[in-house]
């Protein structure tokens, strides 16, 4: 495993959901409160950003060449030729004090997403499933969602809950969740973003933690990935081979912690042994 490389100082106050387009050799990723959707392009280096019509908490591609994207207040199909987005389906109109944050594409190409309080005072948040043109509620109660996403053999979904630092976690067949469990409780950090890999090693970002979590299929920590910054809220895993961890970083609730941490909000790589899963894309 590498040190973790610095390679885009975005100043993100949010940033998010990094997922690897392999259509494009290009990470997307966004900035919450920034309202910003961000592109950075490894093999060249090239940065490019847009703005969001809200709080953007993931944007995940289609099969369609767009990104599916989740602005408070819906999924919007966004393009990124012409910059523009589109509403395709409101969410939670009557949660008006929510927004969406994180999102998964499974393997059937349906979206799953959660939502949560905007204030975090509340646990208004809920996960969902979006497939067929059809909007799902799955579970409720939620402080601050994160994730989910999938074991490599599909049958068991991962979800958290931030506010409890707690991954949870459902048996999972055709779309259809039961037996809901407490999977692990990360005490060194609040259980941010998640993402798997090849072996089934689930990878949490650690927000406060100052790095990523590692779980095995059966639970325990088996380790972590350490980042120069303390706010680690998701890493995804990129590159031809899948082994290049790109994480999101974040200075909101650490402002008065900058000037010693200057890149916080920063997206960062690490190159690591085992590959990830590959980006499914989402069926329109």
């Amino acid at each position: 495993m590498s040190e973790a490389e610095l390679v885009w100082d975005v100043q993100a106050e949010l940033g998010e959901g990094p997922v690897w387009d392999a259509a494009r050799k290009a990470v997307w990723f966004v900035d919450i409160k920034g309202r910003r959707l961000h592109r950075y392009t490894p093999a060249t280096g090239d940065k490019a950003s847009w703005d969001a019509p809200d709080q953007i908490g993931f944007a995940l591609p289609a099969e369609d060449g767009a990104l599916v994207c989740g602005v408070r207040g819906g999924l919007h199909r966004f393009d990124p030729d012409s910059g523009v987005f589109a509403l395709i389906l409101p969410v939670e109109t009557d949660r008006p004090q929510n927004r969406l944050n994180d999102g998964f594409v499974a393997p059937d190409g349906s979206l799953w997403f959660g939502s949560m309080d905007d204030s975090e005072e509340v646990r208004t948040g809920a996960l969902y499933r979006w497939a067929d043109g059809e909007l799902t509620r799955h579970d409720d109660g939620y402080g601050v969602t994160n994730g989910p996403c999938l074991s490599p053999d599909g049958k068991t979904l991962y979800h958290h809950d931030t506010l409890e630092k707690t991954v949870l976690a459902f048996d999972h067949d055709d779309g259809v969740l039961s037996n809901r469990r407490v999977f692990a409780v990360t005490e060194d950090g609040f259980a941010d973003g998640p993402s798997m890999d090849a072996e089934g090693v689930l990878h949490v970002g650690l927000f406060n933690g100052w790095g990523v979590a590692r779980f095995s299929p059966e639970g325990e920590r088996i380790g972590a990935i350490r980042l120069p910054v303390q706010t680690v809220t998701k890493a995804a895993f990129g590159g031809d081979d899948l082994r290049d961890l790109y994480c999101t970083t974040a200075w909101l609730g650490n402002a008065d912690k900058r000037g010693d941490q200057p890149t916080l909000g920063g997206l960062y790589r690490v190159r690591v042994e085992t590959p990830g899963l590959p980006q499914n894309l989402i069926r329109l």
